[in-house]
């Protein structure tokens, strides 16, 4: 946003108001993007004058958006006072919804979680999930102190593709129900709080982008193995989800199975690890983690189960290399996160499939991926709203 100094512009009062507003938006962003300034920084930076600065940073002050943090010595001259974005001008709500747990936090304007919830998934229909959605989501707000209404914008992770047009999620394909229409309409009207609905795995890329491994990648892709599979790419910074929102859904590709043709979703999953180990000659209540600690033991089976799923997971990341060049490749979700004993098979045998050899490397979010990027996301609103609030007030 270029610099425009009010001082500089005609009289007319609305073309000072709007001006006004422009400035100190650009000082805000500033502050938020490269930490705490001076008046005399901030002039220098922007290229507004400095009575111009002065005049922002008072209005922003007065409206609760910006506050004084400490103070500068410069080699010369008066101490200067230093200014930063004051976190509690308003407030994000990020919701996680799993097969098997439902994390939601609520979040300052820095990203700090002020307050969360992780609590078991025993839902047995869509209706029941929703409720318990709300009723989580109203705790966590009132566990954090905040007011309701500061809490201005929330984003909801969850398996599948939200159909705008529709009002409802297609292809969560492992919560049953949830694709039912309105119910998400319903979850909004209930919390009184505007509601995002994206897809788990592009969150979980862009909270590993904004907190994790990701940062500073040119272009990644976050593989979430776990009840499902689901990919999020982030390039430059921004999610790419394609022309209906389905890039990343790389588990519908076609995998040649046993008796007859699959997915690859079927073929990598946490259900495919269980798969492979009762065929393997393991018996008993089998879950994924199960297998995957009993590999840590040595138990032939599961060793030999485990080796295959990172023989398949390494098809997965030769097809996105193939498809989108990325830098990184993180691995994530439940399965995702056995790297100790994954990254080992999947190098290898990416080394036979392909010559295109991205660095592949652990989720450093873990099971807080989709939350995180859920918050990022709803933050990005939330900042909007504050300021559009406070300083019309």
């Amino acid at each position: 946003m270029p610099a425009i100094d009010v001082a500089e512009q005609p009289e007319q009062p609305w073309s000072r108001r709007r001006l006004r507003s422009t400035n100190e938006r650009l000082l805000l962003d500033r502050l938020r993007s490269a930490g705490a300034a001076s008046r005399a920084q901030l002039a220098r930076e922007t290229g507004l004058s400095k009575p111009t600065v002065s005049s922002a940073l008072a209005a922003l002050a007065e409206a609760g958006l910006v506050h004084e943090v400490g103070t500068q010595a410069p080699e010369r001259g008066r101490i200067a006072v230093l200014y930063a974005p004051d976190p509690g001008a308003g407030h994000a709500l990020g919701i996680d919804i799993g097969r098997g747990w439902l994390r939601v936090a609520v979040a300052d304007l820095d990203g700090e979680v002020v307050a969360r919830a992780d609590v078991r998934n025993r839902a047995r229909s869509s209706g029941a999930m929703a409720d318990l959605v709300v009723a989580t989501a109203r705790q966590v707000i009132t566990n954090s102190g905040v007011a309701h209404d500061e809490v201005t914008h929330a984003v909801v992770g969850t398996p599948g593709v939200y159909d705008e047009e529709r009002r409802r999620v297609r292809y969560a394909m492992h919560l049953p129900g949830w694709g039912r229409a309105g119910l998400f309409d319903r979850m909004r009207e209930e919390l009184g709080i505007p509601l995002e609905i994206h897809n788990d795995a592009n969150l979980a890329a862009l909270g590993e982008y904004t907190y994790g491994i990701g940062a500073g990648s040119r272009l990644f892709v976050y593989l979430l193995i776990g009840t499902g599979l689901g990919m999020g790419v982030v390039s430059e910074g921004r999610l790419f989800t394609g022309a209906h929102g389905l890039a990343g859904e790389i588990g519908f590709l076609p995998w040649p199975g046993q008796q007859k043709p699959e997915t690859l979703e079927a073929a990598v999953s946490g259900v495919a690890v269980v798969e492979s180990a009762r065929r393997f000659g393991m018996s008993g209540q089998l879950t994924a983690k199960a297998v995957f600690d009993a590999a840590r033991q040595g138990d032939p089976a599961a060793v030999k189960a485990v080796r295959l799923e990172g023989e398949r997971i390494a098809y997965t990341v030769a097809a996105a290399a193939a498809m989108l060049d990325p830098d990184l490749v993180v691995l994530g979700g439940g399965v995702g996160h056995n790297v100790d004993l994954l990254l080992s098979p999947v190098r290898e045998t990416l080394r036979t499939l392909t010559p295109l050899r991205p660095k592949i490397a652990p989720s450093r979010l873990g099971e807080d991926a989709v939350l995180l990027g859920a918050v990022a996301t709803a933050l990005g609103t939330a900042r909007d709203v504050a300021f559009e609030r406070r300083t019309a007030l």
